[in-house]
């Protein structure tokens, strides 16, 4: 049994195919069934079945993927352990991020960190909140960045509280507010993150009861900006998001305290590897100094 094979195996499934994994681990087509049918045969049953939607798990390779995964991630922990006795810093951190915090955060803190530690690799994957949970779960990132709260079986750092801005055009009736209640948009045209990219959002309006004439829902949070500046409803956003924001739109406070709060998650912290407990230094570090 090889660790080389697990690789093989949950790279072609992350791909979703026995060429895209052969160009990411630089090896032939050929290499890569030879490796699949290798392990299927030590196992004595079937791991992958290919269909007319590509190739995907069986039932016996989704029991079996978990532990694949662990093993790969205590190897590379144990491997990089071995390089820091050494004095050698090496090693490869999987991370979980979205849009703002990709913006935002992450263009500082990669120069840095990439600065002091060149050899270690920094793998990014960007999705929504909860996609970001799940591969936590899952165990195909290290660690990621959520909004707090999340789902109880993980561990959480918070970060910051990023305050919630409503978004309105110049033609709106409420553009020269200094602050809005919550309540008062319970008739507005409102344009709404898709669930599961910001659920902050959703559970604020809850909070008040408050169900606004939602017109679309849509997942990317420059579309909603860019919805706004139409005239195609309003829509409230974190301040993070709202940089560059165009001319016509401007950014009103909400009445109370509102916002969402950011962190970072893991299954555990502590048994994180040492690449990914320094970048999570430098991660709680530069976050510090930006709210100085």
């Amino acid at each position: 049994m090889s660790l080389n094979k697990f690789e093989v195996v949950i790279t072609v499934i992350e791909s979703g195919s026995l060429t895209k994994a052969g160009e990411i681990l630089g090896l032939t087509q050929s290499a890569i069934s030879h490796a699949i049918a290798s392990l299927e045969r030590e196992f004595g049953f079937s791991l992958l079945t290919r269909g007319r939607s590509g190739i995907s798990l069986t039932s016996n390779g989704e029991r079996l993927l978990p532990y694949m995964r662990e093993t790969l991630r205590c190897h590379e922990r144990m491997k990089q352990e071995v390089f820091a006795i050494n004095g050698l810093e090496v090693g490869t951190v999987r991370i979980g991020t979205f849009t703002s915090v990709s913006t935002q955060w992450l263009p500082g803190i990669l120069k840095r960190f990439q600065d002091q530690y060149p050899a270690i690799e920094i793998k990014l994957m960007e999705g929504y909140y909860d996609g970001i949970e799940s591969w936590i779960q899952t165990g195909e990132i290290d660690f990621g960045f959520v909004s707090l709260p999340t789902t109880e079986d993980l561990e959480c750092i918070p970060l910051k509280k990023d305050q919630m801005y409503l978004l309105v055009t110049e033609e709106h009736p409420l553009y020269k507010e200094e602050r809005v209640h919550v309540s008062r948009l319970a008739e507005e045209t409102f344009i709404m993150p898709k669930t599961g990219c910001d659920n902050d959002i959703q559970r604020l309006l809850a909070q008040y009861q408050i169900e606004p004439l939602i017109k679309y829902e849509v997942g990317d949070d420059h579309a909603i900006i860019a919805m706004v500046q139409n005239g195609l409803g309003i829509s409230i956003l974190p301040e993070m998001i709202l940089f560059r924001l165009p001319a016509n739109i401007r950014m009103i406070p909400l009445e109370g305290e509102h916002y969402r709060s950011l962190g970072v998650a893991a299954t555990s912290f502590s048994k994180q590897s040492p690449a990914a407990k320094r970048f999570l230094q430098f991660v709680t570090e530069w976050v510090n100094e930006q709210q100085a």
